[in-house]
């Protein structure tokens, strides 16, 4: 018999390719600007709001929108929620890495 292979850890908001990206940059960065996370993710404008909306329908992250003069300015930041989300993920594929024999 297989020993447990257990994947229901894994936040499914956050392991997608562009949100993991999003949520590790706002772990460390605090806070960013939109055409920052666009440039840095390499996506389109469309694709990052997508995954942006799903981000703060989770409450992961909270976003304001303001002007700077008559340029729109969308800022990002992770919410305590997203930060504890952010670490079961980390422990859970930390895991997993276990018990895949990658643990060393």
């Amino acid at each position: 018999m297989a020993p447990k292979f257990d994947i229901s850890g894994l936040d499914d908001v956050i392991h997608g390719r562009v949100r993991l990206g999003i949520v590790a940059y706002l772990a460390s960065a605090e806070v960013a600007d939109f055409t920052e996370l666009k440039t840095l993710l390499e996506v389109t404008q469309g694709n990052l709001s997508i995954h942006l909306r799903k981000l703060e329908e989770a409450e992961y992250v909270s976003i304001d929108k303001s002007f700077v003069g008559r340029k729109p300015l969308t800022r990002v930041r992770l919410t305590e929620t997203g930060r504890a989300a952010f670490a079961s993920y980390l422990k859970a594929m930390s895991q997993l890495v276990e018990q895949a024999g990658g643990g060393g």
